[in-house]
Order: C-alpha cells, then sequence, then structure tokens
C-alpha cells in the first residue's frame, strides 16, 4: 500500500489568509492520522483537496507515484479509490441498510452473488448483519454511523476520509463508536484522514496527531509524543488541559524541568513552603520569561511546595478538578483525589513542567 504525500498545499479562496498554508505531510502506509484543530483552521479544506473537491492553489498531493492533484490539474474523485464518512451520515432514506453499503458497487456495475458478498462482509464488520433490510430511520445515530462505515469498507478503498463523524452523537455513542473505528482500522487495512477539532478523539483514535492553526501545520506526531512534548504555545495549550505558566528561566538546553528548577524559577524556598528571594511576578532582568506548560496531573500537594490559594475545587467523578492562584497571580489547573476548600491556601509542589 502506497503513501499519501502532502506536498506544499496551499488553498486560498481569496480575501486575505489562505485557508490552508503550505502544508506537507507525508502519510505512513496504513496510518490513522487526525487533522486537529480550532473551528477553521483549515483541516476540513485539507481534507476536501484529498478527496478531489477542492482543487489547491498551489502544491502537489501524491499517493505513492501516482499524483492526484495540484494547482494545474486534479484527478477526479471517483477515480481516486478514496470514500468519506461525513458528518450527516449523507443515507438515503428510501433504501434499505445492505442496499444503502451496496450503493457504491452498484454504480461500479457489481451486482448478483459478487454484491451480496461484499455487503455482508462489509455489515459483519460493523455488526449490523440483523439490520440489512431496515430503513435508516429506524436506526439509532451510532447504527447510522456503523451503516456510513461499511459503506465506505465495501469498496475496499485505499484512503478512508472522515469529516468530524462523531459530531452528532451523544458522549455514551461516541466511546463506543471509537472501537468500532479502531475495529474498522484494523480490519479494512486502509490508510485513514480524520478530522476532527474534539482532542480527546484525536488522541484516543489515532496513530498520528496532525496539529493545525490558522491554515498551517504546526506538529505531526504519535498522540504520547504530541501530549507530552508539544511544539509551541498553540499546541500545548490545545492538547490536554495544561496550564501555559511564564517563568523567568536561564536558556539552557533542557526542556523537560524538575521541580527544583520550577521552584527557583517561581522565586520560593522549601522552608516551611515560604516565598522568598524577588517577588514572582518580578522577575530578574537578566533572566527572560519562558513558556512552560504544566500539566494537572503533575500538581500535588507536598510540604516542600509553595502556598498557592484554592480558586476552585469541581468534582468530576473520580476526581476534583481544582483551579489554583500562584503568588504572582498565575493560574493553574491540578487534580485531587478529596476535596479541597475554595479560598484556602496550601502547599503545592510542580513535579514536571515542559518548556515551550
Amino acid at each position: 500500500m502506497a503513501q499519501l504525500i502532502l506536498n506544499h498545499l496551499t488553498k486560498d479562496f481569496g480575501g486575505g489568509r489562505p485557508a490552508v498554508a503550505d502544508v506537507s505531510l507525508t502519510l505512513r502506509k496504513q496510518a490513522f492520522l487526525a487533522l486537529l484543530g480550532p473551528s477553521g483552521c483549515g483541516k476540513t479544506t485539507v481534507l476536501r483537496m484529498i478527496a478531489g473537491f477542492e482543487q489547491p492553489s498551489d502544491g502537489s498531493i501524491f499517493y505513492g507515484e501516482r499524483r492526484l492533484s495540484d494547482a494545474e490539474r486534479a484527478l477526479p474523485p471517483e477515480k481516486r479509490n478514496m470514500a468519506m464518512v461525513f458528518q450527516s451520515y449523507a443515507l438515503w432514506p428510501h433504501m434499505t441498510v445492505a442496499e444503502n453499503v451496496g450503493y457504491p458497487l452498484k454504480v461500479r456495475g457489481i451486482s448478483g452473488a459478487g454484491w451480496r458478498k461484499l455487503v455482508g462482509e462489509a455489515l459483519s464488520l460493523v455488526k449490523l448483519t440483523d439490520f440489512a433490510e431496515r430503513r435508516p430511520s429506524a436506526l439509532s445515530g451510532g447504527q447510522r454511523q456503523r451503516v456510513a462505515l461499511a459503506r465506505c469498507l465495501v469498496t475496499q478503498p485505499d484512503v478512508v476520509l472522515l469529516d468530524e463523524p462523531l459530531a452528532n452523537l451523544d458522549q455514551h455513542l461516541r466511546k463506543a463508536m471509537e472501537e468500532t473505528f479502531h475495529a474498522f482500522h484494523e480490519r479494512s487495512g486502509a490508510t485513514m484522514v480524520y478530522v476532527t477539532h474534539d482532542q480527546a478523539e484525536a488522541m484516543a483514535l489515532a496513530t498520528d496527531v496532525a496539529v493545525m492553526s490558522e491554515g498551517r501545520l504546526l506538529q505531526v506526531a504519535p498522540p504520547a509524543e504530541i501530549y507530552a512534548r508539544p511544539e509551541g504555545r498553540v499546541v500545548g495549550g490545545l492538547i490536554g488541559r495544561g496550564s501555559i505558566l511564564q517563568l523567568p528561566l536561564a536558556e539552557t538546553g533542557e526542556r523537560q524541568l524538575g521541580w527544583p528548577v520550577l521552584r527557583e524559577a517561581l522565586g520560593s524556598h522549601a522552608a516551611n513552603g515560604a516565598v522568598g528571594g524577588p517577588p514572582a511576578d518580578v522577575p530578574r532582568a537578566d533572566v527572560p520569561l519562558a513558556d512552560v506548560l504544566v500539566r494537572p496531573e503533575h500538581v500535588h500537594r507536598g510540604t516542600d511546595g509553595i502556598p498557592m490559594r484554592v480558586i476552585s475545587c469541581v468534582f468530576e467523578g473520580e476526581r476534583f478538578a481544582v483551579a489554583l492562584a500562584l503568588p504572582d497571580g498565575q493560574r493553574l489547573k491540578a487534580f485531587s483525589s478529596v476535596a479541597i476548600a475554595e479560598g484556602q491556601t496550601a502547599p503545592f509542589v510542580i513535579a514536571s513542567g515542559w518548556r515551550l
């Protein structure tokens, strides 16, 4: 199976900033890539260019050695051997489930026993064999989404494109569908590109996450790496629930910071949990401020911590989400296994931070 390659891809609709600006990306074979970013960042435009619904203003798209698009010419969508799942499902209401799934085969001239075999295999994968003769109106939202997936699978596409397919489902159905997507990816062997603004979805589903902002690609990495080592303030703010602090830090090659370095940067010392040295909101003139990402799971109460005021403490089921104020007024998120009274001041330790 070939690689999907985006080479300096740009799309300009006119009227200012390009919707997509100089995006280069190579998807490894059978990858599950999540294009992640806020609304208007260009991720759906990238998907539509891959599908063939939009032509690049500049750059090119290849599937292996085969050129799919550039600024001069574009292969029609029906000749790319790709399938797309839309947020709206796009099912024919007058057709049965089996007829909806088998419609792409009908367009290709496949009928009879071959049609029934391929449709049956696709329905079996998404666990809808017993629903073959039902109409879409008799299905739940999650079942309709699985019909749309089966319709993708039936043509054995090289690339499957998914445009926020879980946006219309409730939280319970989303979790169930994530398992279906995993099975679908493993069984189909297709390369998958999944557009979402939900970072939890992206982290749970994808083998690789590509973060976009204002039409540009900021970072591509496996979920665990992009969570632990984000590149820049925008990526750090989009991924996870961390806090970005501005701290006076001397330039070093180290980006993973432990508590001793962070405590010194905060202008504190361990004795009695008191804040010493220069005020934390007045950094030394010779030390520049740096952005430091701190995840809430790395913040905990400790006798050698610095005093922080509890702004709020909200129960989330398995834990409490705590908002803290540092001595200089900056806000910090933390998790706690027990409730902490609002307004209380207690010592907290920042076990780890990541310099952006």
